[in-house]
């Protein structure tokens, strides 16, 4: 069980208090904080209140933070620099396997695109030398006449 009891302040610390009152009576003590508040610096940067923070965490909870940002940061280092590797492995390789490769299959496609049309004419030739043109019992030949003849 709890014991709640009630310590009276003495004069001397009274009158050093900023919070402290004129007055004896609790209930009508309503000084503002704003007189407090005139004692704080102005020019207060974020860094330093962070800093003012390190007494509040206690050092062992102050560690275990530092601890684990310090190996996080060491992982996202290292992950990166592994990551970076390999992408420069992946793209040398790349560019001087894949490159000359896809060149080589475009030469070749160009090659049999050409033995192509080469057998494309012979057969066309050959087929015209199978089968001349020969006159028509009618005098005029298969083909197109010029006018005049």
């Amino acid at each position: 069980m709890v014991k709640v009891e009630i310590v009276e302040e003495k004069d001397a610390q009274a009158g050093t208090s900023p919070y402290a009152s004129s007055s004896s009576s609790r209930a009508a003590s309503s000084v503002s904080l704003s007189s407090v508040d005139s004692d704080a610096p102005v020019d207060e940067s974020l860094l330093d209140r962070l800093a003012a923070l390190k007494d509040i965490v206690p050092p062992t909870t102050r560690h275990s933070i530092s601890t684990k940002i310090s190996s996080t940061a060491s992982f996202l280092k290292k992950g990166s620099k592994i990551a970076g590797n390999l992408i420069w492995v992946v793209t040398t390789s790349a560019l001087l396997i894949g490159l000359p490769l896809a060149l080589s299959l475009e030469d070749e496609a160009k090659v049999v695109a050409q033995e192509k049309e080469l057998l494309a004419q012979q057969q066309g030739a050959q087929q015209v030398s199978l089968y001349p043109s020969s006159p028509q019992p009618g005098g005029s030949q298969g083909g197109l006449v010029p006018p005049g003849f």
